[in-house]
């Protein structure tokens, strides 16, 4: 880790084709929901990620007696079952206020290994409300732990039947 960037790897026990599969076409099925993870806390909702270079990845939920759409980012590299990126704001960044996430999935003897690299956190002031106060090397460990959580719920849903 830098002071840029979260890398988190997850091994997976499924092929690459599958586990791309999983955490694209599948992402509302495996990402954790709650207040930390969704901004729909914990009304119903769903996350989506379009197939495609320019895809939205989105969150859609209720809110004020209809359904609130909010984008989270546009993918930029569609390369199955090898590479997905996208960048990423959270509901509290400005427009230009933007990361980004990339997601590898390398085949091994048992499975695959995704890896998600999650940077551009310096274009973020020190004092953005996204950070929680934290210092650069506490704040990319918390991203860190996130994504952790995150990858350890594709790991968990990627062994269901």
């Amino acid at each position: 880790m830098s002071a840029d960037q979260a890398r988190v790897t997850v091994a997976v026990r499924v092929p690459p084709a599958r586990a791309f599969e999983i955490f694209t076409a599948e992402i509302d099925q495996w990402w954790r929901r709650g207040p930390k993870f969704r901004q729909a806390g914990l009304r119903s909702g769903l996350i989506h990620l379009e197939p495609r270079v320019g895809g939205r990845l989105f969150e859609e939920f209720a809110a004020d007696g209809g359904r609130q759409v909010l984008e989270v980012g546009r993918v930029r590299i569609w390369d199955p079952p090898v590479k997905v990126a996208f960048s990423w704001r959270n509901a509290n960044f400005a427009p230009e206020e933007l990361t980004d996430v990339e997601v590898d999935f390398c085949a091994t003897a048992s499975g695959t290994r995704v890896t998600v690299t999650h940077r551009g956190w310096s274009r973020l002031r020190a004092e953005h409300p996204a950070r929680h106060g934290l210092a650069d090397a506490e704040f990319i460990g918390m991203k860190a732990r996130w994504w952790g959580d995150q990858l350890s719920a594709l790991r968990e849903y990627a062994l269901s039947p």
